[in-house]
């Protein structure tokens, strides 16, 4: 029987296969990308994620219908408006052997708020203060609706593994954007799977912890082989063939193959994650006119791409925040009209049009190189001439932190599974220091934009936070500060055998220390 997961029962998995009695359980499972970097604060991105949830484990984790549960700390209580105190587990210990105290998570929210990409998350937040081995409190700088949504970021990592230097003089704490680093290399987590081999962009072995804390664990599986598939056909054909158990992600083109094929299951369900392209006004002089931007997004149309290049397998958008978070607005559409794109093109001047360069990955999103060539077309209408280079995401995002073409493409979920999390790093201005605006490759700003951020982000009050929200949501689209595309939907592959439904969740962190397998 197929498996279709609504948004709120969130979630998808799933692999599969028999095995002899006392044989070791083992998983092939292939994506289109390995994890770039074994640093857990290297990259905030889905894949250093989905590893960050088999080798380490939060502090409280996602439950598949969007609440907490605890994970490294058992309790939690609100000791006054900034202050949130945690109780940890007694006797939980790293890979190393070390024993995990409170002192680690001490070391690793320090380390988080020195991450260039995972700062701007930790911007709110003052200390770590602790108070004994298994007790510690959390202190914001103003009271902060999302604590709770914070802290399933904290994995606390091994302060003990990662302190002193390297053979070669090098702090083992250093941590590197896309370079070689101790942490990049070598990881001691306290996660249910420990990285036994590693051959970047060939495999990921992992193998079970023998010491994992969760007893109460039903997992089952011994060892996980993570081969990168980048080309989509060749990845469903593994499936289908029984070469490997489980895919991620199925494109459109191949869903009815996989749910009519007899030994596979087909997972999806709607996404939350907005695919968009940025315009870089650094560059591009014509970017700072938000004639020129709204063009752009007259020009593009979303309906098409979802339709034709998703296969309908996606959600045309006109704004970063998805249906059921504070921020979405339904009056907010697309606006695809291409007269009044070149009426406004010629309004900035610009009616002869100009060339820009575009760069996209073409392994990172689902079908992601494709629709860069759609876009790429569609603007050739308003006499905009494109140069595409796609590149795969290990290469690609260099090159986005580089800012290295005009118009580059980006999809962000919600860290915090909240609206203020897009504004904060795809479009609040650049700000080194508190890390917003990280993945802001347009350059684009609007102070009165970061100041509802700003006050949305001290409003307890859940109806004052969603119109705050709205607002910013509005300002961005009047001002076309970035282009929306769509939210892409999620589809998973697995072959039977296996339960992957009780694993995943709507963030596609999927909990592999949990999967039984038959």
């Amino acid at each position: 029987m197929k498996q279709f997961l609504s948004f709120a029962a969130a979630g998808v998995v799933a692999v599969t296969f028999g095995f002899a009695a006392q044989a070791e359980t083992t998983v092939r499972v292939a994506y289109d990308a390995d994890p770039v970097s074994l640093d857990p604060h290297e990259q905030l991105s889905g894949g250093t994620l989905q590893l960050s949830h088999m080798v380490f484990d939060p502090l409280v984790r996602w439950t598949q219908d969007l609440q907490f549960e605890p994970r490294l700390a058992k309790s939690w209580e609100q000791i006054d408006p900034v202050t949130t105190r945690f109780h940890l587990r007694s006797g939980v210990t790293f890979h190393s052997g070390n024993a995990m105290t409170a002192n680690d998570v001490d070391w690793t929210f320090d380390r988080l708020k020195e991450s260039p990409d995972f700062k701007g998350i930790f911007a709110p937040f003052a200390d770590v203060k602790v108070i004994d081995d298994t007790t510690f409190d959390l202190i914001t700088t103003e009271p902060y609706p999302l604590v709770l949504h914070t802290a399933t970021y904290i994995f606390p990592m091994d302060s003990a593994f990662y302190s002193g230097t390297t053979a070669d003089g090098k702090d083992k704490a250093e941590l590197v954007k896309h370079g070689d680093s101790f942490a990049s290399r070598n990881v001691s987590g306290t996660g249910p799977y420990i990285v036994s081999e590693r051959e970047q962009g060939v495999k990921v072995v992992f193998d079970r912890f023998a010491d994992y804390w969760d007893a109460d664990s039903k997992g089952n599986v011994d060892k996980i082989v993570l081969t990168p598939i980048k080309e989509d056909p060749t990845r469903v054909a593994a499936l289908l063939a029984g070469d490997v158990d489980f895919i991620a992600p199925v494109p459109p083109t191949d869903l009815k193959r996989v749910e009519d094929d007899a030994k596979t299951n087909l997972i999806t369900m709607p996404g939350t994650r907005i695919i968009t392209f940025q315009m870089n006004q650094n560059r591009v002089e014509a970017f700072k006119d938000a004639r020129v931007r709204k063009a752009i997004d007259f020009a593009v149309n979303n309906d098409a791409i979802v339709k034709k290049i998703m296969r309908g397998f996606g959600t045309v958008g006109a704004q970063a925040s998805p249906a059921g978070y504070l921020g979405y607005d339904e009056a907010l559409a697309p606006r695809f009209d291409l007269e009044q794109a070149k009426a406004l093109m010629a309004e900035a001047g610009y009616a002869d049009g100009f060339s820009i360069t575009m760069m996209a990955p073409n392994n990172r999103y689902v079908n992601d190189d494709k629709i860069a060539q759609a876009v790429a077309s569609m603007l050739s209408k308003i006499n905009i001439k494109v140069d595409l280079q796609t590149l795969p995401k290990a290469q690609y995002w260099p090159k986005f932190d580089e800012r290295a073409a005009d118009m580059m493409m980006i999809g962000w979920h919600a860290d915090t599974e909240d609206s203020a999390n897009f504004h904060q790093f795809l479009s609040a201005c650049p700000d080194a220091t508190t890390g917003n605006g990280q993945y802001n490759s347009g350059g684009y700003c609007n102070a009165e934009a970061d100041k509802l951020m700003d006050a949305s982000n001290v409003e307890t009050d859940p109806a004052k936070r969603a119109d705050l929200l709205q607002k910013l949501e509005g300002i961005l689209y009047e001002d076309a500060a970035f282009v929306p595309l769509h939210w892409q939907n999620l589809a998973w592959g697995a072959r039977k055998g296996i339960h992957a439904e009780e694993i995943v969740n709507a963030l596609n962190f999927p909990y592999f220390g949990d999967l039984v397998v038959d």
